[in-house]
């Protein structure tokens, strides 16, 4: 039977080589495929540097852009050639056009010597990082997978390494001597070969890159488990799970990924462990549930965390102080920004607490549990008591507002908005919008969305980053070019904490918020009672027209909204059998 390739998916290899690459239509080398993980070939689509053009050393090398079939030969004819001497080891790096999941094949043709080729790999989500030796100021690393190492590649045959995320692939000859003709360099590309349900797209084609880089972010995540980041993060971050959760279902629907990485998460955590060590990453556990039952409705799946939820409220409840404060211990955190700053942890933990109950209180309600349902209701209203005081940050203004601990219209005019997208982080980017949407700043949310994810697309960006900030934004290079000594280097030269210079992941799923917030918000797709019936309510803000298809539990739905002169919207829908419309 023939496989099908998601749309997007297709969309995006297409943006990155003008045309469909063989690889997409006819095989060519062949696919492995487990359950629906998928492994196909891309061939390098540029050299973006090469350490001699005499022709000496690196003889041939516009070969290595040509598609081959994959199978070395005795008789193969001008191929790629390293030539190196005592002096002279010559190294290339190449460009495959995207940031993908997997690592690199390498065959080498029939030459005199039988003996293996050694060459040194630097795999690089950019050009900076590829270019780069491990340690240093810049701090390139080998941690969670390997991306700078030596291999030997066997006389005529092939060698496939590498498990890692990556755009950029330097190769260096490391001995003397050798005279080495390569039939192909090809990047191994490990992917889930699933649909894209849903789409976007708007007169603003920005806004269309960014819906469809958030999702493509995400779905490279999708590996055994869901994971934040494929270079670095190879892990299931559960607090990080939710912009990633809330992004696959408005792009794959309801996908097994979500509930085998939250049972392994509850599994590896038992009580009273907090996930991942942090507390509020189980109350995100508690969120996303609440979230997957909304959107599928599985009810089967909801009572299987009974009484592990249960548990889980019972002992929230208890950091609670006789100020109906939260004094939650293990590790504190929101995000990295608000790290330091413990009034916005405290304000940030205190609303998750109340959103953390009231989702409990939901839940149990939906279990027929009406005791329990009560008893958190109540647990709820006493934190709400509390009104924490201190905060200057956008990301807990955001989830009190969330929370209703602020008012939204007045919070987003003093804090949200204040100095444009400065002080934004990528994770909590998405509940900066989610805020700026419940005070109706629809063309707000739509500038902040434009220039700060927009603002990674302008440095190059095919996936979106673990952290990003506007500020060292001015005179920094791209990530897909060789960076003057007169630059900055937007990758290696900044981040902070964990992800200090090319440490810093440039595929992180936290970071896909933009995706599912203009699918709900624009296209105005509000899924209610358990998946079984849908509000659309666009709010196309700047926008002339938007477009775009959301999948749920009865089939897909395809919605479209033009803007008349006098403001007023024209929605036209498809929706599948069963499945109830409200307008």
């Amino acid at each position: 039977m023939k496989k099908v390739i998601p749309i997007v998916l297709l969309f995006i290899v297409q943006s990155i080589y003008g045309q469909l690459p063989p690889v997409f239509g006819e095989a060519y080398m062949g696919k492995v495929q487990h359950s629906d993980m998928v492994k196909t070939y891309l061939t390098p689509q540029r050299i973006v540097w090469q350490s001699d053009d005499s022709g000496e050393s690196i003889q041939n090398i516009e070969a290595l852009l040509k598609k081959g079939n994959g199978q070395v030969a005795v008789n193969d004819k001008n191929l790629f050639r390293f030539k190196s001497t005592a002096d002279i080891k010559p190294s290339i790096l190449l460009d495959y056009g995207k940031e993908i999941h997997g690592g690199v094949k390498i065959s080498m043709g029939i030459r005199e010597s039988k003996t293996p080729l050694k060459l040194r790999l630097r795999f690089g989500e950019s050009v900076g990082e590829a270019m780069s030796d491990i340690g240093g100021t810049q701090n390139a690393t080998n941690e969670h997978s390997l991306r700078d190492f030596i291999i030997e590649v066997p006389w005529l045959g092939s060698i496939e390494v590498g498990e890692t995320g990556f755009r950029f692939l330097r190769i260096d000859v490391v001995e003397a001597d050798e005279d080495a003709p390569i039939k192909s360099i090809d990047a191994a590309f490990i992917y889930r070969d699933i649909p894209y349900l849903g789409s976007f797209e708007s007169n603003d084609k920005r806004l269309n890159e960014i819906w469809a880089v958030g999702a493509y972010t995400v779905h490279l995540n999708m590996q055994n488990f869901l994971w934040d980041g494929i270079k670095r993060d190879r892990l299931v971050w559960v607090g990080d799970m939710h912009p990633e959760v809330m992004t696959i279902n408005t792009v794959f629907g309801n996908h097994d990924i979500v509930r085998k990485s939250l049972d392994l998460a509850r599994d590896q955590h038992p009580l009273p462990e907090w996930m991942n060590g942090i507390s509020s990453y189980s109350m995100w556990w508690l969120l996303i549930h609440k979230n997957i039952y909304d959107y599928h409705g599985d009810l089967t799946y909801l009572k299987e965390q009974e009484i592990y939820m249960i548990n889980l409220l019972d002992q929230l409840s208890t950091f609670i102080d006789k100020d109906n404060k939260e004094v939650l211990d293990g590790t504190r955190f929101l995000d990295w920004p608000t790290s330091e700053k413990p009034n916005a942890v405290h304000s940030g933990l205190q609303a998750m607490m109340i959103m953390s109950f009231e989702a409990g209180a939901d839940m149990m309600k939906t279990m027929k549990r009406n005791d329990l349902s009560a008893k958190y209701t109540s647990v709820a209203q006493r934190l709400k008591k509390h009104q924490p005081k201190g905060n200057t940050t956008k990301q807990a203004a955001a989830l009190m507002v969330l929370a209703n601990l602020l008012d939204a219209e007045k919070t987003n005019k003093e804090v949200l908005t204040k100095d444009g997208v400065e002080r934004m982080s990528t994770f909590y980017g998405y509940y900066i919008l989610e805020a700026m949407a419940k005070a109706k700043d629809y063309d707000g949310a739509l500038r902040v969305i434009r220039d700060y994810w927009g603002g990674m697309l302008d440095l190059g960006a095919t996936t979106f980053w673990e952290d990003f900030d506007v500020l060292d934004v001015a005179n920094s290079g791209r990530i897909d070019e060789l960076i003057p000594t007169t630059n900055f280097d937007i990758h290696g030269d900044f981040g902070e904490y964990c992800y200090v210079g090319y440490r810093h992941s440039l595929c992180h799923g936290w970071a896909s918020g933009p995706t599912s917030w203009l699918s709900q918000h624009v296209l105005g797709i509000h899924i209610m009672d358990a998946g079984n019936a849908v509000k659309i309510a666009p709010n196309l803000g700047d926008l002339e027209w938007a477009r775009g298809s959301f999948p749920t539990k009865y089939g897909v739905l395809r919605v479209s909204h033009t803007k008349n002169e006098d403001g007023t919207i024209n929605t036209e829908f498809d929706s599948p059998e069963g499945l109830i419309i409200i307008k």
